[in-house]
């Protein structure tokens, strides 16, 4: 019979995975308790020469996985959040002022996130009406931010989307699709507005594309 990890046991019991729990979480500010956050250099993985600014919101509980790459940078009033999955950011990658990234999200190298987006993995349960939205828990489909992308500014990047190496995602943009790598997507849905032909080694414009139907 194979010997079950702590984390298995924890998980196979129930009780015993609420008071856990609840050690390491305050209930109601759904974020570590002051005791946990005090040791939170032993469990944050950070590479040579990143920088995570004092003003940043650390919820980044030790029961998921977080690492910040080499001379990387989160600027100030970001919140980073693994409480419901992994959270792994690149190397030579800068997190803007005032950005949300909740996890499960893996962001790559050489990656730009501009002032106030929003990367999210996770979304509410809302299906039974007959019971209030923060009683029926939350679901997550991971993001993935490849190397080489820039996100503009007051973006929002859903759950389940990848963005393709060397993407640029415009300013403003809601990205709720997949973006293929080498493309330009702007709007609200965002749709695919350019596209890098490497034949001729230029950007040239399609038609306003969903993203959903490109190929």
């Amino acid at each position: 019979m194979e010997k079950k990890t702590l984390k298995q046991r924890i998980k196979g019991n129930p009780g015993l995975k609420q008071a856990i729990h609840r050690f390491i979480m305050h209930p109601v500010k759904t974020r570590p308790n002051w005791w946990i956050r005090l040791f939170d250099f032993i469990y944050l993985k950070r590479g040579k020469g990143s920088v995570i600014y004092r003003s940043v919101r650390k919820d980044l509980p030790p029961f998921n996985r977080f690492s910040l790459g080499r001379y990387s940078v989160v600027e100030d009033f970001s919140c980073l959040n693994n409480a419901v999955g992994d959270l792994a950011i690149g190397d030579y990658t800068r997190i803007g002022l005032r950005n949300t990234i909740i996890g499960p999200v893996t962001i790559g190298n050489h990656v730009n996130l501009a002032q106030n987006v929003t990367v999210t993995g996770l979304n509410h349960n809302y299906q039974d009406a007959e019971k209030m939205i923060d009683e029926q828990g939350v679901s997550t489909q991971p993001v993935v931010i490849e190397d080489d992308v820039w996100v503009g500014a007051n973006s929002v990047i859903l759950p389940g989307v990848t963005l393709g190496k060397h993407c640029v995602v415009a300013a403003g943009s809601v990205v709720s699709h997949s973006v293929p790598p080498y493309s330009i997507c702007a709007g609200c849905p965002a749709r695919i507005i350019k596209a890098y032909n490497f034949e001729t080694k230029e950007w040239e414009k399609v038609e306003k594309t969903p993203i959903g139907n490109h190929k």
